[in-house]
């Protein structure tokens, strides 16, 4: 009987030593094929779609195409890895009839990963300078998907001359600010690790799918940040100065600009939808629509909020 189990314990051992050697195999694969991919990758920070003006002796990746009366600017969600992928389909459906920016702040997109605190005001600073270099005048139309939408909300209490209205696409809201300040967020330990690796290159499709993005709209330029800097401290930072945002927000009065305020009533409950109407309700001319569907509203409903972005221009 002894001898038995001794038996079965050499063949599980053998086993694991063999998935172990397997592992470790991958492993060292995987980072040697991570790092020859990351070199070659380099030409996407080289020839990049967008400008790359300098701001605070960093570089910022910003696009823009199209002509018109009004100046649209998409600024994305927390933690986003290419925001000018992301808004790129939107970008080209608005273009024919107005200028369409995509800003990519520092941490995310083709834009550096700076040092230092990310507080809200300091972002602003940053993005509004960015324009100026990239020779994109105001005033804008800013359009902030998610955490974006509190620099908006700033933008337009600070500098209202240079906002000539937010088409907020469910957007971070002061009357959310108790909900938020209970979560914590700290670098992805697995992520990193899949980063660090190379293995994300193997799974960032799913990774994506798992927050909603449609199968294969990820490219090589994507996954190529993703690789480098996907997961960075300027992100953490970002979400760690958002209360201290929402409290600066609320000790001004709120922007009354025209606005279009989305909501994704999949993900919304009492507290979101009152935080939206309260921006409605300040605006001269504010309209809240629900959109049935999950946070990335523009993924789900880009014809909709197409066709409502170029009302909302023909009202200004």
């Amino acid at each position: 009987m002894k001898k038995g189990i001794k038996t079965v314990f050499k063949v599980i051992s053998k086993i694991f030593l063999i998935v172990l050697s397997f592992a470790i195999v991958l492993t060292c694969v995987s980072i040697i094929y991570n790092k020859i991919q990351c070199k070659k990758e380099e030409s996407f920070w080289i020839d990049t779609p967008g400008q790359m003006v300098e701001v605070d002796g960093h570089r910022m990746h910003i696009y823009s195409e199209g002509e018109g009366d009004h100046t649209i600017v998409f600024l994305s969600a927390w933690g986003d890895v290419s925001p000018y992928n992301n808004f790129l389909p939107l970008c080209r459906e608005l273009s024919a009839d107005a200028r369409v920016v995509i800003l990519e702040r520092f941490g995310y997109g083709l834009s550096d990963v700076v040092d230092g605190e990310r507080t809200f005001d300091k972002i602003l600073e940053e993005d509004r300078e960015g324009l100026v270099k990239a020779g994109i005048e105001g005033p804008y139309v800013l359009a902030p998907h998610s955490i974006a939408g509190p620099e908006s909300i700033l933008w337009a209490q600070k500098y209202p001359s240079e906002v000539e209205g937010i088409v907020g696409m469910d957007i971070s809201v002061p009357a959310y600010r108790d909900e938020y300040a209970t979560q914590k967020v700290s670098e992805d330990f697995l992520e990193k690790i899949f980063q660090e690796t190379g293995l994300l290159r193997f799974v960032y499709g799913n990774i994506m799918a798992k927050y909603g993005k449609p199968a294969g709209e990820a490219d090589k330029m994507e996954l190529a940040i993703a690789c480098r800097h996907g997961n960075n401290k300027n992100k953490i930072s970002e979400y760690e100065h958002l209360v201290e945002a929402l409290d600066e927000i609320v000790s001004m009065p709120l922007p009354t600009v025209p606005t279009i305020q989305y909501i994704a009533m999949q993900d919304s409950d009492p507290i979101w939808e009152s935080g939206h109407q309260d921006l409605v309700d300040a605006s001269e001319n504010g309209k809240l629509i629900k959109l049935d569907c999950g946070h990335y509203v523009y993924w789900y409903e880009q014809d909709r909020i197409v066709r409502d972005i170029k009302e909302f221009l023909d009202s200004l």
